[in-house]
């Protein structure tokens, strides 16, 4: 799924970046999201390279208010010398309805991108359950191909470990999903998840079969799929 901005009909991506897809919206359209102008200037980026921003670019624009109007300037691609695109100014209540409106806009979920969704924010609430067991949350995904199920992807000890060229997990939980109410899933998934050490749910899926020596931990490691009625019951 990808966030498309028009302006004025006008598919600013189709005209200035072609090399990937446009942002995911559960990361540009979230309620005080990066879209949300405010007074200080702050850059978004809108689309990435399908094979990584490293290799073939991005897009991003700075966005800010302006008095009564939101302005979109300083294009910039860290693979072009020149983004080919105007400033674009917008009417500031004009622009939040709008951003409003799209944010609240879930029509193109699917029931598993829900569950996806409502747990990853349950979750992200739950720093200290994650916190006990050196993890952090990396992302709680659903793919179209896999309507079934969403993955959760947690970095052990964490992110900062790739940065400090420290050993470092990924781990990745598949977790099934039904028909059944999305919210009440969600819910019963991340009871479940926070009794215990996520990382005996999950399986081994990044960093190298030497950082999994260091760390205690086979490569890769297999695990059984974890469901919202194997959950419930359960408990």
């Amino acid at each position: 799924m990808e966030v498309r901005a028009l302006v004025e009909g006008r598919d600013i991506l189709a005209d200035a970046f072609t090399e990937g897809p446009g942002e995911d919206p559960r990361y540009l359209l979230v309620p005080g999201g990066p879209l949300t102008a405010a007074s200080e200037p702050h850059e978004v980026r809108l689309a990435e390279a399908s094979c990584t921003e490293g290799c073939c670019g991005a897009l991003y624009v700075t966005v800010r208010r302006d008095g009564e109007d939101v302005l979109w300037d300083e294009w910039r691609n860290p693979n072009d010398d020149e983004v080919d695109l105007p400033a674009f100014r917008f009417e500031a209540q004009e622009y939040q309805r709008e951003l409003e409106r799209a944010t609240a806009d879930r029509s193109w979920e699917w029931p598993a991108r829900t569950v996806a969704r409502l747990l990853e924010q349950d979750l992200r609430e739950r720093e200290d359950w994650l916190a006990r067991w050196e993890c952090e949350l990396g992302a709680v995904s659903a793919w179209p191909w896999e309507p079934d199920q969403v993955n959760v992807f947690l970095f052990h000890p964490g992110r900062s470990a790739i940065r400090e060229d420290r050993p470092w997990l990924q781990f990745r939980m598949i977790l099934a999903v039904s028909g059944d109410d999305p919210a009440d899933q969600a819910e019963r998934l991340a009871e479940h998840l926070v009794a215990g050490d996520p990382r005996q749910a999950a399986e081994v899926c990044g960093g190298s079969p030497e950082f999994a020596r260091q760390l205690g931990y086979p490569w890769p490691q297999r695990r059984r799929a974890l469901s919202a009625g194997n959950a419930a019951r359960e408990e």
